[in-house]
């Protein structure tokens, strides 16, 4: 039995149809990351299974419970926001333990609760002060800590990072990671942010106008995305993606790259052929694969690597390496195992 099921989950805004027939199984003690674009449904959905948005068609069950018609308070489910959502005029203990004074238990039950997760989340020398005087990320763990407290079924998470700069982005997710496998609860967590949805998630949902395009580890949608919207959207910098002209496609197997003819066995792409190769995987050095020279535009200097942006027939190719490059015109080459072939409606063909 799934811990938390979706099934054929419609809704609207108007004439907007935002989620459109969603059907989705979570199983118990996962970690899953709803990724995609703005404006996919990805806090819509999260907003439906917190009740804070009507389902128009469908349901959602957590461990085999309609949610549907159940009021928030009733569902066992803890929000964070994206804006803390914390009271000013209280301190850090006060906000960590509101929402359990409507819970009818003792006030030192209550002080127990709010020191263990102050300790959990390292905020324990907070508790005095007030949001004005905090961190964003102490912020951020004080928000997390009113959620903890309450020991929800399921957990969901709004963004929580993006109000955030780069260093304490990292430094939050590795927190979070941590809290994920010391409660062994369920997270539902929204961004759009590939970073943080592979580096945290131990299965990913790429959505892309309300519709899932992929539901899968990190490692199996990086690795084998379905269409050309996942491969673009999972991988920094995006993948690169070649139309194959009509005629560079000799028959159903065997086409020219940069006059190099490529076949692939058991595979037909007649109808038309996209083909794609990440930056990472272009090689200056593999002589026998197909080669061709670009004008270099601009060169990204990360420190340990290069991010090389190059165009070829007026399309930017981006390439990622290691290697220092001086001149503006360099040969690269791509490896024939390292790439992935799609269709004339973008979704990949299988070698």
């Amino acid at each position: 039995m799934a811990f938390l099921k979706f099934e054929d989950i419609d809704k609207s805004f108007g004439e907007n149809n935002v989620i459109s027939n969603f059907n989705l199984q979570v199983e118990k003690g996962e970690f899953i990351v709803l990724l995609g674009p703005s404006g996919c449904g990805k806090s819509t959905l999260l907003r439906m299974i917190a009740g804070l948005e009507k389902i128009d068609n469908g349901k959602i069950l957590l461990e085999n419970n309609l949610l549907n018609n159940l009021l928030p308070s009733k569902r066992q489910i803890a929000m964070v926001f994206q804006s803390y959502a914390l009271y000013p005029h209280m301190n850090v203990f006060q906000n960590i333990s509101f929402g359990l004074k409507s819970e009818k238990i003792s006030k030192d039950q209550i002080k127990d609760k709010v020191i263990e997760s102050s300790k959990i989340l390292k905020i324990e020398e907070l508790l005095d002060r007030r949001p004005k005087e905090l961190s964003g990320g102490q912020r951020q763990r004080v928000a997390i800590g009113r959620a903890i407290t309450r020991n929800p079924k399921l957990f969901l998470f709004d963004e929580p990072l993006s109000n955030l700069d780069a260093a304490l982005r990292s430094e939050m997710r590795v927190e979070i990671s941590k809290l994920h496998k010391r409660l062994k609860s369920n997270i539902i967590y929204v961004t759009h942010d590939q970073i943080e949805a592979m580096t945290l998630a131990d299965k990913i949902v790429i959505l892309n106008k309300g519709k899932i395009e992929q539901f899968g580890s990190p490692d199996d949608i990086y690795n084998n995305p379905n269409n050309i919207f996942v491969a673009e959207f999972i991988g920094n910098p995006k993948m690169n993606i070649l139309k194959i002209q009509k005629e560079n496609i000799l028959n159903k197997n065997t086409f020219k790259l940069f006059n190099q003819k490529i076949t692939f066995e058991n595979i037909n792409f007649e109808n038309g052929l996209y083909v794609g190769i990440r930056p990472e995987d272009i090689s200056f050095e593999n002589k026998n694969e197909p080669a061709v020279q670009v004008n270099i535009d601009l060169i990204e200097n990360l420190g340990s690597e290069k991010i090389i942006y190059a165009y070829l027939n007026n399309e930017e190719i981006r390439i990622k390496s290691s290697k220092s490059v001086k001149d503006k015109n360099i040969t690269i080459y791509f490896p024939k195992n390292k790439l992935y072939l799609f269709d004339n409606n973008r979704n990949r063909l299988k070698k």
